[in-house]
């Protein structure tokens, strides 16, 4: 099947599931009049942050952050949204975040993973962008960098994690395993994304050899 011919086929089934929506995934001119980029770091408490933490975490509540950052919406339009990091890397999770603006760089929705339950899998079906969750590394038994704020999972739909023994997370993702492919949202070695968390001395997943964590962006690299 030619190129053009699969895009178009994926097209109707993804619009309708909220994944890609080919009439208006696509950003403003970069010549539009638009709102500047805003943002706003502020504490949080257990309460605040519900089920993604509890006694016993790597971190504490007085060791993480809520930067409130603008984005581009799958819609075309600037939207606003929640990310729970470590205090440390809050001002520059924020930077990051203000050069995605810049380039137009389109996400599904952000919000804090206990909006889903503090479910990896719950949010990442959603297409949710996430950071903090105390919770484990896929697939092993050590904390995961989430577990510390200072990891970051980016529109995980169009950015699955892959495995070289065919595990695609979420399921839902697996159209975009083929990384020839360019939809909105997905993230490339050359692209915005992995440029703007370069700059703050981030890594990105999608540089690993197995598995691919294609959404995954981190301080430690791990």
């Amino acid at each position: 099947m030619r190129r053009s011919a699969l895009l178009l086929a994926l097209a109707v089934p993804l619009a309708l599931v909220g994944c890609f929506d080919p009439t208006t995934g696509h950003p403003p001119a970069k010549d539009a009049a638009v709102p500047a980029f805003a943002s706003a770091v502020t504490t949080v408490d257990a309460a605040a942050l519900g089920s993604s933490w509890r006694a016993g975490c790597p971190v504490g509540p007085a060791q993480l952050r809520r930067v409130r950052v603008a984005y581009w919406g799958y819609d075309g339009a600037v939207h606003h949204g929640d990310l729970i990091v470590h205090q440390d890397v809050a001002d520059d999770v924020a930077g990051a975040f203000g050069q995605l603006y810049a380039a137009r760089f389109q996400i599904r929705r952000i919000h804090p993973v206990q909006v889903y339950g503090s479910s990896d899998d719950a949010s990442m079906a959603a297409n949710n962008t996430s950071a903090f969750n105390c919770r484990k590394v896929t697939g092993g038994s050590g904390w995961s960098e989430h577990a510390y704020g200072m990891a970051i999972d980016i529109n995980p739909v169009q950015n699955p994690y892959v495995t070289r023994s065919g595990t695609i997370l979420p399921p839902a993702a697996k159209p975009w395993a083929d990384r020839t492919l360019r939809v909105p949202g997905m993230i490339h070695a050359k692209g915005a994304v992995r440029a703007a968390f370069a700059a703050i001395g981030w890594s990105w997943g999608g540089a690993w050899t197995d598995p691919k964590d294609y959404q995954h962006v981190s301080l430690t690299g791990r």
